[in-house]
């Protein structure tokens, strides 16, 4: 098992080179248009820490134009909460549910995948899978670029950990996927191993922190597990 720990500051600057993942994405887009077909399942993408409906509009593009029924968020900017923002993301999902008469597949990144997962977890009836993009699966904030930041203004780290790992002991019964990256500058890329859940399908692509939104990788990983299930 990888030991997890905070990106190195030389990876946490290559995040200087997000702005490539576009010429990759226009690069990639004939191949990405080839990707199955989608059935018109319902699919709700989480944002990550600071950002909201905006950062994940190509990749819900993309999955609208598959054929997914796509949908953002109903919280705005992603505000670090998750207490407080779980019981809305649940609500969207019944609400979603009710409508569709199906589960919703989940996407998060970064922290919005740590609450697609705890969403999941409580609400299995709900949840057709989750992937996360970069979450900080194993110690939240500990393992993060931001981890030193936070402890200087207070917040108890070593708390918040232990907390997911109380959280784990009710695993996920929905199938989960991790999407990580060793060039992930802000979120240790070993904090995305999950060791919780047994069946866990581990993809590696090669994208910094901020491209994983707009990385063809990820864009095709979610196409084929999308279209799996």
């Amino acid at each position: 098992m990888f030991t997890p720990q905070a990106p190195s500051l030389i990876t946490t600057l290559g995040e200087s080179l997000t702005p490539l993942e576009f010429t990759r994405l226009f690069a990639a887009s004939p191949g990405l248009a080839r990707e199955q077909r989608g059935n018109g399942d319902t699919v709700l993408v989480l944002p990550g820490l600071g950002a909201g409906n905006r950062s994940t509009s190509l990749l819900r593009g993309y999955l609208a134009w598959l054929g997914y029924a796509v949908h953002g968020w109903q919280l705005g900017r992603n505000t670090g909460d998750v207490a407080a923002m779980l019981p809305v993301v649940v609500e969207q999902l019944q609400t979603l549910q009710q409508r569709s008469g199906d589960k919703i597949h989940l996407i998060g990144w970064s922290l919005g995948g740590i609450v697609a997962r705890e969403a999941a977890r409580d609400n299995p009836q709900l949840v057709k899978q989750v992937i996360s993009l970069g979450s900080p699966i194993v110690g939240g904030p500990k393992y993060t670029a931001m981890g030193n930041m936070y402890e200087r203004q207070g917040v108890d780290v070593d708390a918040i950990a232990a907390t997911i790992e109380s959280r784990e002991s009710n695993p996920i019964a929905v199938p989960v996927t991790s999407v990580y990256s060793k060039r992930d500058g802000i979120v240790g890329w070993q904090a995305s191993i999950d060791k919780y859940s047994k069946e866990a399908d581990h993809q590696e692509v090669n994208a910094t922190h901020f491209g994983l939104g707009i990385s063809p990788e990820v864009f095709r990983i979610l196409a084929r597990k999308l279209a799996q299930t």
